[in-house]
């Protein structure tokens, strides 16, 4: 991998990671496009890995902006602020879901979903799922304009998370469900994109943990042991490039998460819906034509 390609990796990672357009879908297609990961069995697995573990740079860029809610939780973990600790349960409850369906589901979601074409029909449903809910509220607008972060109860989050499985269909976005769920239990546009944020920064701890310690089975004795796909990441790409997308990710997550929260206030989800339509009808009919290999 050349640096070049990481920084752009890290941009795209940054700048779909928190927007409802699916990072890991626009990564997938990226990589493609570069020849990236489409060599070898080991070629894959450690494109996957890197698009995996350059999402600690968007995690950077959460923790930066809302540091304050961070140490919030923390102090109510700490039995010092009421508040933070039912925050902190809230964000446990919306993790819960996707941590059981990811460890039971994982390897098969990769095996199955993890292509152009379900990722292409993701992008489109999705799309139109956003169009459904843009008109869903006009029609039924939450009085006051929605409840405060604060005010998400527990139970509430668990819908959230339920809801963010979803996105384990690659294409679908984390953020896309997450948001929606929340405005779906009545949160405001702002609450929504917050908790988004929040659930995404302990989702995505998750997953990049999960991925460091990867065990591969059957590729080569040498990484036939835990940590075995990051190892053959390393190995592939070496540390420049995996700085690269890192800092690349965190520059651009950052803006674009402040960029977001503005656009939602006044404009809502449909322009995201629209661009997720036409670029899976873009993409779709590159694949179609042989433009793009599958």
């Amino acid at each position: 991998m050349e640096p070049w390609q990481a920084i752009i990796l890290g941009l795209i990672e940054g700048i779909t990671e928190y927007l409802p357009i699916s990072s890991t879908g626009h990564l997938v297609v990226a990589q493609r496009l570069m020849g990236i990961g489409t060599h070898s069995a080991g070629d894959k697995i450690a494109a996957d890995a890197f698009a995996i573990c350059i999402q600690g740079g968007a995690i950077l860029a959460v923790l930066g902006l809302y540091y304050k809610r961070v140490l919030q939780m923390i102090r109510g973990v700490l039995g010092q602020d009421p508040e933070g600790l039912k925050l902190a349960i809230a964000i446990l409850a919306g993790f819960f879901p996707a941590a059981v369906l990811g460890f039971l589901l994982n390897d098969k979601i990769e095996e199955k979903l993890f292509g152009v074409w379900p990722i292409i029909i993701a992008w489109i449903v999705g799309g139109i799922a956003i169009l459904l809910t843009a008109w869903w509220r006009k029609r039924h607008p939450v009085a006051g304009g929605g409840k405060d972060l604060l005010e998400l109860t527990w139970k509430l989050a668990l819908i959230i998370g339920l809801m963010q499985c979803v996105a384990m269909w690659p294409g679908t976005s984390r953020s896309l469900m997450t948001i929606v769920g929340g405005v779906i239990v009545g949160l405001s546009i702002r609450a929504a994109v917050e908790y988004s944020f929040l659930l995404g920064v302990l989702t995505l701890t998750a997953a990049t943990a999960k991925k460091a310690v990867w065990k591969i089975e059957g590729l080569d004795p040498s990484y036939d042991v835990w940590f075995g796909g990051s190892k053959l990441m390393w190995d592939s790409y070496g540390p420049v490039p995996l700085a690269l997308g890192i800092l690349a990710a965190a520059i651009s997550a950052a803006f674009a998460v402040k960029w977001l929260v503005s656009y939602l206030q006044s404009h809502g989800l449909a322009l995201f819906g629209w661009y997720r339509i036409g670029l899976g009808i873009l993409i779709g009919s590159l694949v179609a034509a042989g433009v793009f290999v599958v």
